[in-house]
């Protein structure tokens, strides 16, 4: 499938998927199309499961500037909720599908591109170019639906911090307050983000969607509730036919051949 905003290209020997932001002109700048094409590809990259990782990349210098501002700039109010309930669709999509989505940022990640970043299960980052941020406050114009994601994912002062300051933290800063989970040297982002991708995927299908899928269910719940979600999580998944077989490998003391015929 061809797109007009994003490349995206799986190498199903290694069970992973390449999703590109692909307009470093406008420094991948998100409009209503282009993130409608990102759920297009999610969606049907889910659907297919096909991959276990999707690495979401950018091309240029910039991983993402945020929202196109001339689809909110001088626009009524009803354009606007439509894209960001595009952009809430988008993220939700992220959540729900059973890939392990990492966003690999070689680059500046700011407004509502430091929230693509932070929806997404894993990020990498590239230590001396990458930058993280939410600087609406610049522009008078609070970063409302990244601090969803943000809030989420960082201690509250700290979140709290990046809204009032609007500063640009660095990669090491970005995970010293665990927003990054890996930082590379910059010429080897690439290389290293996807030799982790093929170091998740040798899980099965299955076990990166039940730990994605429980993780969201339960990190809103209450303690009482969590638990009693996850015991009935881990008697389903006592049965199922890949965790028989990871234990059977286990005990015989070989490699597992997963079913990867499906997810569930």
């Amino acid at each position: 499938m061809s797109y007009k905003y994003i490349l995206y290209e799986e190498n199903k020997d290694d069970f992973i998927g390449t999703l590109t932001l692909n307009r470093p002109d406008k420094r991948n700048a998100l409009g209503r199309e282009a993130e409608e094409e990102i759920i297009s590809c999610l969606q049907d990259a889910g659907k297919r499961a096909e991959v276990k990782i999707i690495i979401l990349k950018a091309k240029g210098e910039v991983f993402c500037a945020g929202h196109d501002r001339l689809e909110i700039l001088n626009q009524p109010v009803h354009k606007i909720r439509e894209l960001f309930h595009t952009s809430f669709n988008m993220m939700m999509t992220l959540r729900s599908i059973p890939q392990c989505v990492i966003a690999q940022v070689q680059g500046i990640a700011m407004a509502g591109g430091c929230h693509l970043a932070a929806a997404c299960d894993l990020i990498t980052a590239g230590k001396e170019k990458a930058r993280f941020g939410m600087t609406g406050l610049l522009y008078s114009y609070n970063c409302s639906t990244p601090t969803v994601a943000v809030s989420r994912a960082v201690p509250q002062k700290k979140c709290m911090e990046m809204l009032m300051t609007g500063r640009l933290l660095s990669a090491d800063e970005a995970q010293s307050i665990h927003l990054v989970n890996r930082v590379f040297p910059d010429d080897k982002l690439d290389e290293m983000t996807y030799e982790w991708a093929k170091e998740i995927a040798r899980a099965s299908k299955y076990g990166i969607f039940m730990a994605k899928h429980v993780f969201y269910a339960q990190v809103e719940m209450t303690e009482w509730q969590a638990y009693h979600y996850a015991k009935e999580m881990m008697a389903l998944a006592g049965v199922s036919v890949n965790a028989t077989e990871g234990f059977s490998a286990f005990i015989e003391k070989r490699e597992p051949h997963w079913d990867e015929s499906t997810v569930f």
